[in-house]
């Protein structure tokens, strides 16, 4: 995510204050630019194919440490 020209765009663009960007999420930010929030929702099927793809790792012991 290009986070250096999301920030230019809301603190220059929108003149949004850095703690009111830093609260939005990426879809409230691309709506008050003007961009379509429509997205297709997440299936089971695409959440098991991103699962597969990056699968949690623990370091450790497995103990939470």
């Amino acid at each position: 995510m290009d986070w250096a020209g999301l920030m230019r765009l809301g603190l220059c663009q929108l003149g949004l204050a850095p703690e009111a960007f830093w609260r939005l999420t990426p879809v409230e930010l691309m709506v008050m630019l003007g961009a379509d929030a429509t997205q297709t929702p997440l299936t089971r099927a695409r959440l098991d194919e991103l699962a597969r793809a990056y699968p949690d790792t623990w370091k450790g012991g497995g103990d939470g440490a």
